[in-house]
């Protein structure tokens, strides 16, 4: 793999207030006066590393990282009951990217986002064209409700018996049903050892559903400390329950609000959560943009996978 830019560390970072009671944590990298990119974490709820960013040519960019509602360093955080999840959907956090454009007085930025972020970067360019110079996408997903059908109940087949765990984790009466709603639920329940069972059962799966990737590592998911598990996986059930409030098809069937952004997606052949059909649609409706499939990756990435990454950022710094 190419050397990395030395360590990057933020010029500047802030608490941005939504009006409702949400503040959100930001930061920026770089060169004030660089090309603006904006790097979008994915879960929903992991928050942006907090490590130093490598990958920006810290001379030509300047990279905005921030952490969605209520997870990282915003807040409130919802580990903490008290949070309203009702205030954490896919528009309210298209308007938070906004409202932090505006404020950072940003006329147009690249995007940069994998997982859930793919989906988030996509829904809002197709809000906001006008605003997106360039998309670079690893891990592209679009959040259908067969995508998510397909990581927490058809990948089963693959793992059984750690699938037949995730679902005996919620109470009998619904294992049946709705899954995700059962652990929604769950993870909305006042007592909060229910919450850290809840978190980890579902982090376990997270983790199996990787486990035989090229690169997958043992507790990839569910290696991070106990709060930070319960906000996780509260986001992740409250979204994916209400199917990211996005229409079936919706970010395919309105790919043609993207014509004229350039872009790239990496997506990695073995992708076991987030298979790479997603990818290959999403590119055939999108004549703008260049998919690379990487064949000794999946979901965890790879060195390849970084590098083609890498490799679009670096193009589009010149653009």
């Amino acid at each position: 793999m190419a050397d990395l830019y030395p360590p990057t560390h933020p010029y500047d970072s802030g608490l941005l207030d939504t009006g409702d009671g949400n503040r959100i944590y930001y930061e920026q990298c770089g060169n004030p006066q660089g090309k603006p990119a904006l790097n979008v974490h994915g879960g929903p709820g992991s928050g942006a590393p907090q490590r130093p960013t490598r990958a920006w040519d810290p001379e030509r960019y300047r990279v905005i990282r921030f952490d969605q509602r209520n997870c990282g360093r915003s807040t409130p955080h919802a580990s903490d009951p008290a949070a309203d999840m009702s205030l954490n959907t896919t528009q309210h956090l298209i308007d938070d990217m906004e409202r932090l454009r505006e404020h950072l007085g940003i006329e147009r930025w690249l995007l940069n986002g994998g997982s859930w972020g793919a989906t988030l970067i996509l829904a809002y360019a197709q809000q906001h064209p006008e605003r997106v110079s360039e998309m670079v996408i690893p891990a592209v997903t679009t959040t259908r409700r067969t995508e998510i059908d397909w990581l927490y109940r058809g990948a089963g087949r693959f793992y059984p018996e750690a699938w037949d765990r995730f679902r005996d984790a919620v109470p009998e009466e619904e294992r049946d049903g709705d899954l995700l709603a059962a652990y929604a639920r769950l993870m909305e329940n006042p007592d909060r050892a229910i919450r850290e069972k809840a978190a980890a059962d579902w982090l376990a799966w997270e983790d199996a559903v990787i486990s035989n990737e090229p690169n997958g590592m043992p507790g990839m998911y569910s290696n991070r400390e106990v709060d930070a598990q319960i906000a996780f996986v509260r986001i992740c059930a409250h979204f994916f329950s209400n199917g990211a409030w996005l229409d079936e098809d919706q970010l395919l069937r309105n790919a043609h609000k993207l014509a004229g952004i350039p872009a790239v997606l990496v997506h990695g052949r073995h992708d076991m959560g987030s298979p790479v059909q997603t990818a290959w649609e999403l590119a055939k409706a999108w004549p703008d943009a260049r998919l690379h499939i990487i064949e000794d990756s999946g979901h965890a990435g790879s060195d390849a996978m970084q590098e083609t990454v890498r490799t679009a950022i670096e193009e589009f710094k010149n653009r």
